[in-house]
């Protein structure tokens, strides 16, 4: 029973020094972009881009990085679940929502206007 909670125990440090370790890896790379005025951008992007990926890599051997993985692919998978519209019906749809836009805003322009006439007439102006 102990052994069970030992291991649960040095998983769960295992996994924050990995996370720890992404973390300074990643801090190292958006370190180093910053304090190298005198590189090229392609290069600092470059490192940038390989820091990223190497803390990507080591987090993903974390506990909570397999599951942000499998997150993903879950969401990816329920992307292309998705029924689209069609071309035709977007613009459909859009030109309504303009013609809403449009008839509300001329009914509150035209509210504005009576409530205007209406202060102005008690007002005597």
């Amino acid at each position: 029973m102990s052994s069970k909670s030992d291991e649960a125990a040095k998983s769960s440090s295992g996994d924050l020094l990995m996370t720890l370790l992404s973390l300074a890896v990643l801090l190292g790379g958006m370190a180093f972009y910053y304090m190298s005025a005198d590189q090229s951008q392609l290069v600092k992007v470059v490192a940038m881009l390989v820091a990223f990926g190497v803390s990507a890599g080591i987090f993903y051997q974390t506990a909570k990085g397999r599951l942000a993985a499998m997150y993903v692919m879950d969401a990816k998978t329920e992307v292309r679940k998705v029924v689209w519209p069609t071309r035709k019906e977007t613009i459909q749809t859009t030109l309504i929502v303009f013609v809403g836009v449009f008839l509300v805003g001329v009914f509150l322009w035209l509210v504005d206007m009576f409530f205007m006439w209406a202060v102005s007439a008690l007002t005597g102006r």
